[in-house]
């Protein structure tokens, strides 16, 4: 598999979620994340139809070059690169997975479905990590409240389109520095010194609104 290699530090796209519910247990919606042209970070937040990441690059035709996702073991990028309609790397995806884009132009990209059958869970261990803001944690408000509901996190971090650079908000024993506004559906990228598995509790609150960075 083919190498991607990103800059060390910590990440994402902005993003819209907006739903309708068609049923009173059946929401369906989309996310949208708008990518520049250059690298960005989603995620994948409802039910996806697409089973491996050549599926999602085909889905928007010669918009990106590679699409690459975190190794936890690595600690680095391994990528799936276009070589002309056939990926090259080609890895599986799946709902609540995060994923780096090399774009060549601005695009939108969408993750539209159901809301999942399961709410993303993460195993987080210690290093850097890839993340999603769950759909059913709207209470998650800042950086900080990731931080802290996650426990054994130094960091949480996203990436910034504009700069092509990871900023993040720095635990300082209870003051994150540099905090900022989180939305479900985020992708984050957080340093850890401990391991866990995030969330563990079932939702409290199961609505979708729309949030904007």
């Amino acid at each position: 598999m083919k190498k991607f290699i990103l800059p060390l530090l910590l990440l994402l796209a902005v993003g819209m979620l907006v739903a309708v519910e068609s049923a009173p247990s059946d929401v369906v919606g989309y996310v949208k994340y708008p990518c520049v042209a250059g690298l960005n970070m989603i995620a994948l937040p409802l039910q996806t139809t697409w089973t491996t990441a050549g599926e999602l690059g085909d889905a928007y035709p010669g918009s990106f070059d590679t699409i690459a996702y975190w190794d936890f073991a690595g600690q680095t990028w391994f990528g799936a690169t276009d070589l002309g309609g056939f990926w090259d790397g080609d890895f599986p995806i799946a709902s609540g997975n995060v994923l780096m884009l090399s774009s060549y132009a601005p695009v939108d990209v969408y993750s539209i479905g159901n809301l999942p059958a399961a709410n993303a869970s993460y195993t987080i261990g210690i290093g850097l990590n890839t993340i999603m803001v769950p759909l059913n944690r709207s209470d998650l408000i800042m950086a900080g409240d990731v931080g802290t509901s996650v426990g054994n996190l130094d960091t949480v971090g996203y990436w910034d389109n504009a700069a092509q650079t990871f900023f993040g908000a720095t635990d300082l024993g209870g003051f994150w520095d540099g905090d900022y506004n989180v939305y479900i559906g985020m992708p984050l990228m957080v340093s850890s010194y401990g391991t866990t598995t995030w969330p563990t509790r079932a939702a409290s609150n199961n609505s979708i609104g729309t949030r904007s960075k």
